[in-house]
């Protein structure tokens, strides 16, 4: 089988398309989000393809060179149906994803793929995956490692949609303003992902998470939290958090075993993403997908996917 690994960003982020040989040709090779990593496991000799994604409709856009992170001087821009729209449904997410997955399979002949999703990115890719398998897609997935993604949901935005109250955000200054900010910005802009970033969306009977029980029977699952951020004595389910998902979350803790039912998991004391990183006077290597610990446990994950 042709295998490659597949990188897909989360909620709200830009994400151009690379190939294990092509890459933007200024700033960050793949945006903020999928640089590292990506270069992490093409020195360990994965094939390692980005999916692309706008925090909007359309195509990929160069981001603005003055902005946080920028890339530019992409090698290829995918037409609209290969492209996720990263702050809209997750389903329509995954649909898109899925035809960007046969668009590898038909050009490249990839017939086998690890996924990786950063925070909604996970949720992306666990929808592709069930939407491979209705449409019969070619190609079989390997493995699925979530990075800080909402199984179910995210603090602040519960906390946006009046899930949990003022006083579960533990009067941290952090958490407190940039969960207004958030509120602020998602109801002036968001597409219908946030409201789906909630328990009420995703966990219960016949929600989000229960129609996808049996898609991961035989799919090896990694899933990874975030620590960074503390509070003694607050919610174990809302504390610890990376900023934006707890920990319980991103681990899937809640969720019934047969969801996921060959699932491993591992926390780490990083933050949600280098753009939360930066918010909170860190360096970048704070941050989820460009943390050294996390970047090797994602390489030692997919060599012992292999092995087995």
């Amino acid at each position: 089988m042709t295998r490659a690994v597949v990188l897909m960003c989360g909620g709200d982020a830009t994400s151009p398309f690379t190939t294990p040989d092509t890459a933007c040709g200024s700033g960050l090779a793949a945006g903020n989000t999928n640089t590292a990593l990506r270069d992490y496991l093409l020195e360990r000799g994965h094939q390692v393809f980005t999916a692309p994604a706008q925090n909007g409709r359309g195509v990929v856009q160069d981001a603005d060179p003055a902005s946080f992170a920028p890339f530019g001087d992409q090698p290829e821009v995918l037409a609209e149906q290969y492209t996720v729209n990263s702050t809209a449904d997750i389903d329509l997410g995954g649909e898109h994803l899925t035809r960007f997955i046969h668009l590898l399979n038909q050009r490249y002949g990839i017939d086998e793929v690890d996924f990786i999703g950063h925070s909604n990115g996970g949720l992306f890719s666990r929808s592709a995956i069930r939407t491979m398998g209705l449409l019969n897609i070619p190609v079989r997935v390997r493995s699925l490692t979530t990075l800080a993604s909402p199984w179910m949901g995210t603090l602040p935005l519960r906390w946006t949609y009046g899930e949990i109250p003022d006083s579960a955000l533990m009067g941290q200054d952090f958490a407190l303003t940039f969960a207004a900010e958030l509120k602020a910005h998602v109801l002036d802009s968001d597409m219908g992902l946030s409201p789906e970033n909630t328990y009420h969306y995703l966990v219960g009977k016949n929600r989000w998470n229960d129609y996808q029980i049996g898609v991961l029977d035989d799919i090896p699952v990694y899933t990874v939290g975030g620590t960074f951020f503390q509070a003694e004595g607050g919610d174990p389910e809302l504390w610890p958090n990376d900023g934006l998902v707890t920990n319980y979350s991103a681990l899937a803790a809640g969720l019934p075993p047969e969801l996921a039912p060959r699932r491993t998991s591992a926390s780490f004391p990083v933050t949600h993403s280098i753009f939360i990183s930066n918010l909170a006077g860190q360096p970048w290597e704070t941050g989820m997908m460009w943390n050294p610990d996390v970047l090797a446990s994602v390489d030692a994950f997919l060599t012992g996917v292999e092995s087995a």
